[in-house]
């Protein structure tokens, strides 16, 4: 009996391990974000939040002569910008690590996958650098996201695997639903 017990913990043990380098699929960081497109008309995001379209979008607040504004581009670079409401200014968004986030459906998946990712790289964007320096990606109309650092290329429709470089943490990904292109983003974790 005790050496059935030793050999259960063995296999046990070996279990544990052989996880360790499992990567979740969600990131555990905080993320959320509300958008009612709606009540905005933002054709960049609403191109993303179509089905079918290929298109991934980013979002990021900035701020211009005092406005604060959400900025959409495409990954055609098209930019389309929107003023926040008042509604808008009361909720809580916390923009991925470091004010930027990338939305759009994969094209590979079935059924479709709505898809939320952080803008910055994971392999070279340390939120806990001191300062902190931005390391945001850049998509293309293949469905692709650049980081001009350690050049790595990352498969926007496949889950944001590495597909290009070398290996390491595949994107940020969070948990995401929209309700059609004029619907609603909820971006969050």
């Amino acid at each position: 009996m005790r050496k059935k017990n030793i050999i259960i913990a063995f296999i046990l043990l070996l279990l544990t391990n052989s996880c360790s380098n499992v990567q979740n699929e969600f990131s555990s960081n905080r993320c959320y974000f509300i958008f009612e497109n709606g009540n905005h008309n933002n054709s960049r995001l609403a191109e993303a939040m179509t089905p079918y379209s290929g298109v991934f979008c980013t979002i990021s607040l900035i701020t211009e002569n005092g406005a604060q504004y959400y900025s959409f581009t495409n990954s055609s670079g098209l930019t389309e910008k929107t003023i926040l409401t008042d509604l808008d200014k009361q909720r809580t968004h916390i923009l991925g690590f470091n004010n930027g986030l990338v939305v759009g459906y994969g094209k590979l998946s079935d059924p479709l996958t709505f898809y939320a990712y952080d803008l910055e790289c994971p392999n070279c964007f340390d939120p806990d650098a001191i300062p902190v320096r931005s390391k945001k990606l850049s998509i293309s109309t293949s469905g692709i996201a650049t980081c001009n650092v350690c050049k790595r290329q990352y498969d926007l429709n496949n889950g944001g695997i590495i597909t290009s470089g070398d290996k390491g943490n595949k994107l940020t990904r969070y948990h995401a639903s929209t309700t059609g292109a004029y619907g609603t983003l909820n971006v969050y974790n």
